[in-house]
């Protein structure tokens, strides 16, 4: 008896197939390059909504100085005078503003990027409400 339960023991271990455990190269490979492409499309997405949103930050610290503008030329009378926050809300840009150069008696105010926003040049608003560049607006 000994000697069937040895025999049949041997022979469930000489049948029994090993079973692969992991992956192989080839799947590796095949979701490396699934994962690289969906990388590639969705980076230049991401980055173009962060430049968004810096941007969003640059139209509210223009848009906030230029309510503190029109307050204090409701108390003076004029914007020579006027102090503005000169950051935007988030810190992204350096808010400025000029009223001696216009010649319309209003004010330009500029918000310029501490770094890249995706426009080529500065934001800018004037007294009358046009918003350079319109591409960035």
């Amino acid at each position: 008896m000994l000697y069937l339960f040895i025999r049949y023991a041997g022979h469930q271990r000489k049948n029994h197939k090993n079973h692969q455990r992991g992956f192989t190269l080839i799947e590796m490979l095949i979701t490396v390059a699934i994962i690289s492409i969906i990388a590639g499309i969705g980076y230049p997405s991401y980055m173009r909504y962060v430049e968004s949103s810096l941007r969003t930050d640059g139209k509210a610290g223009l848009l906030q100085a230029a309510s503190e503008l029109e307050r204090c030329y409701s108390r003076q009378y004029t914007y020579t005078d006027c102090t503005i926050t000169p950051t935007s809300p988030d810190g992204n840009y350096t808010i400025s503003a000029d009223s001696g150069s216009v010649n319309d008696g209003g004010f330009l105010i500029t918000a310029t990027a501490s770094r890249s926003d995706g426009c080529a040049s500065d934001i800018t608003l004037n007294a009358l409400g046009e918003r350079l560049p319109e591409a960035c607006w």
